[in-house]
């Protein structure tokens, strides 16, 4: 047994498993996994390590076994006691039935319990299974980077995510179409250490409803009960009904946090939807620079911008649907499904208002918050207005601030306009009318300044991973040069906290990085 890991082999032992244990692109048949090694890098080196990470699953990497973790990390040697493998799902792929689709460049290489929890190490990146369809199975650095980096900023921004253990590098070449415009090039291999208490996708239970394998669907469900929401007894109706009304909150309460921080997702197909309501595959996504509802990071959804900002909440509602479907079987009672469903819209409405007065530092409801929320996003979409910096410098607005001073109002969310000069005329006016009713509004509040601030502080984060500060640290990897990450890992620990030294990412995009790749949309191609 590896020191520091105590290993469980729960999945693989209450599942069923692939009757093919040959390693090629294939349909996968009344299994919900195939057994897979990992592809050999050819010179394997570590990056970096995220510390928290490595102590909730009891590891300490240290000069001596740092090579031993190498090897283990980019699945150069194996977890003793454990047999890798890859999972089966399928899903659907913006609206799109994709059939099965799969781990086709995850590879999971051990079960860890530790203070009473499981935990599941998946490596991306680490080669081909039975589901690469005509993929290679690997991972690039950039795209690395990106998954390493940013599965640890939403944690600590409080949204619900799986984590990232460690980034490495293989020392293979990978080749990839990055713009998807035909010109394919060579980049640095990279592997990631993923881990989560569970990677199974709503597309697990749709891949056996598609294939009318009910036998096995009931087996996965029950195994998703027993392990990850045990308060619900065993597989029953009422069990079932309880199960798809958990994942239907979590998603709702991981989409509100989404919206909250400005975060989009980019590829919210079924396959990309964790049974656990966490964040999951850190593809193209970005954070809003300037507020826009209709924005989506994937060069893929530019035209139909179908996993757009302001249409997260209804997709994941759509995704949750597809879920129900295949729990159909199971429950085969609709109007008990369409009441959950229902009671996803009622509980947005609700949770959308709550969370939306917590950015405005609001703490009792008035029959007017509505209004002036829609308002506000009305004001904001008139010019080019960073999300992020806006609802920073909104805090200096009290309830004592003179209205009758124009100029000063506008001038305090001055840093975060784009285009300050724009800011006049009827846009001028719509930011003032826009103010006056949230100083009215603030006049209303009984709780001090103090509270409304600290409300606002601990609800709106002041450093997001932009799409350029991660081409940043991509860049300067690509020569060799890691300092980036770690500052940037080091900062997005304390999101809502001001840090000195690290003022200078409290910055709206710069014009430079306003249409480089990378640092606006970006493909799928990693």
């Amino acid at each position: 047994m590896i020191t520091g890991l105590n290993i469980a082999d729960t999945f693989t032992t209450d599942l069923p498993a692939d009757k093919r244990e040959e390693n090629y692109r294939r349909q996968v048949w009344e299994a919900c996994f195939s057994y897979v090694q990992p592809k050999q890098p050819s010179n394997p080196s570590l990056i970096a390590v995220s510390d928290e990470v490595a102590g909730i699953l009891g590891i300490e990497i240290t000069k001596e076994n740092k090579e031993h973790w190498t090897n283990i990390l980019t699945g150069a040697d194996s977890v003793e006691n454990f047999r890798a493998y890859a999972q089966c799902y399928g899903g659907h792929q913006f609206g799109h039935w994709a059939g099965q689709l799969g781990d086709g460049r995850a590879i999971n290489i051990a079960e860890v319990q530790r203070d009473g929890k499981q935990w599941v190490m998946q490596l991306k990146g680490a080669g081909p299974t039975p589901y690469s369809r005509s993929a290679d199975g690997l991972a690039v650095l950039r795209s690395s980077i990106r998954e390493y980096l940013c599965s640890e900023a939403m944690f600590h921004l409080g949204v619900p995510t799986t984590r990232a253990l460690s980034l490495s590098l293989s020392g293979d070449t990978v080749i990839r179409d990055m713009l998807y415009d035909g010109n394919p090039a060579p980049e640095k291999g990279a592997i990631v250490c993923r881990v989560a208490e569970s990677f199974l996708r709503f597309g697990n239970y749709q891949i056996f409803l598609a294939r009318k394998d009910h036998e096995n669907l009931k087996k996965l469900v029950d195994y998703t009960l027993k392990h990850h929401f045990p308060q619900f007894g065993e597989g029953s109706k009422e069990s079932y009904l309880a199960l798809l009304q958990e994942v239907s909150n979590r998603t709702l309460d991981m989409i509100i946090h989404w919206q909250r921080v400005g975060f989009v997702h980019g590829v919210m197909n079924t396959d990309n939807m964790s049974i656990l309501g966490q964040t999951i595959d850190y593809g193209p996504y970005g954070w809003l620079e300037g507020y826009d509802h209709g924005w989506t990071p994937n060069t893929t959804d530019s035209q139909h911008r179908r996993y757009r900002y302001g249409q997260q909440a209804s997709i994941g509602l759509w995704n949750l649907a597809q879920l129900a479907s295949a729990f159909h079987p199971l429950i085969d009672d609709i109007k008990a499904v369409e009441s959950i469903l229902e009671s996803y819209r009622t509980r947005f409405k609700n949770k959308y208002l709550e969370m939306m007065m917590a950015k405005l530092g609001l703490q009792q409801k008035e029959e007017s918050d509505g209004l002036l929320i829609q308002q506000l996003q009305e004001v904001l979409h008139r010019t080019e207005t960073d999300m992020t910096i806006f609802y920073q410098e909104l805090s200096k607005i009290t309830k004592e601030t003179d209205i009758k001073e124009e100029d000063h109002c506008l001038a305090i969310l001055n840093k975060a306009f784009y285009k300050p000069e724009e800011v006049k005329g009827i846009v001028k006016n719509a930011w003032i009318a826009w103010i006056s009713q949230y100083i009215h509004r603030l006049q209303k509040e009984s709780a001090s300044n103090a509270s409304r601030l600290k409300l606002m502080e601990k609800t709106n984060p002041r450093y997001v991973l932009r799409n350029y500060m991660a081409q940043l640290a991509i860049d300067a990897a690509d020569k060799g040069d890691y300092s980036i990450i770690k500052e940037l890992e080091t900062m997005l620990k304390m999101p809502y906290t001001i840090q000195e030294e690290y003022e200078k990412w409290y910055a709206k995009r710069p014009e430079w990085a306003r249409h480089k790749a990378g640092c606006s949309m970006l493909s799928c191609s990693s």
